[in-house]
């Protein structure tokens, strides 16, 4: 079995009024792709980035009262999780695909991930391309692209990862619901896979940070 590409279904999940009931929808309509997502794409990070990566599907178990407005499948070198380490997303909001580079507040060397990229702000800028985008937050879907970001707002963003006590920082492409499901499956998972390549960068300096040799 291999992904079926996403559907308008798919991306109304994410407006279904009230938490169980959307709940439901994500666990039977949009979790089995992520899982197959996960299974797919598994092999492709493994040979880019150089280890073994395993997949997270997100399951929003803390969630009482607000409904997931977003979901997605993590790829991290951990098999136990992902949120403590530099790790990869890829999932949908209802307006949007998004594949990413992720640091969140769980991942307790931010500091140290912070100056790393800090002390090669230049290969971070042109590395990382025009189009893609960045975000401090990752309850926002909106960004700043690369091509609109200059040398001082990229310093701000990683400090604010690197010395926030909840910062993060996240990175990578956003395609629109209607050119998505405009596109055959394999070329969803051709610009996913182009993403990952495009950052890999990154995350080879976040894994020398953890001390591991990628």
């Amino acid at each position: 079995m291999q992904f079926a590409g996403w559907t308008d279904a798919d991306f109304d999940v994410f407006s279904i009024p009230g938490l169980e009931p959307r709940m439901d929808a994500l666990k039977r309509q949009v979790r089995p792709k992520l899982e197959q997502l996960g299974v797919d794409l598994s092999p492709y990070l493994t040979k880019v980035l150089g280890r073994p990566i395993y997949p997270h599907v997100a399951k929003h178990a803390r969630r009482k009262v607000n409904p997931p407005v977003d979901s997605w499948v993590a790829f991290a070198a951990d098999k136990r999780g992902y949120k403590k380490h530099p790790h990869f997303e890829v999932g949908l909001w209802s307006t949007q695909l998004f594949a990413q580079f992720c640091v969140i507040a769980e991942c307790p060397v931010r500091p140290q991930i912070g100056q790393a990229w800090l002390s090669n702000l230049a290969t971070v800028q042109t590395k990382v391309p025009a189009d893609f985008f960045w975000r401090v937050d990752h309850t926002q879907r909106q960004g700043v692209k690369t091509g609109d970001l200059s040398r001082e707002n990229l310093v701000e963003f990683i400090e604010k990862m690197a010395n926030s006590r909840s910062g993060e920082l996240l990175v990578g492409l956003q395609i629109d619901r209607q050119d998505i499901l405009l596109q055959p499956p394999a070329r969803t998972l051709k610009d996913i896979e182009g993403c990952i390549a495009a950052l890999a960068p990154l995350y080879t300096m976040a894994l020398q940070v953890e001390g591991v040799e990628p």
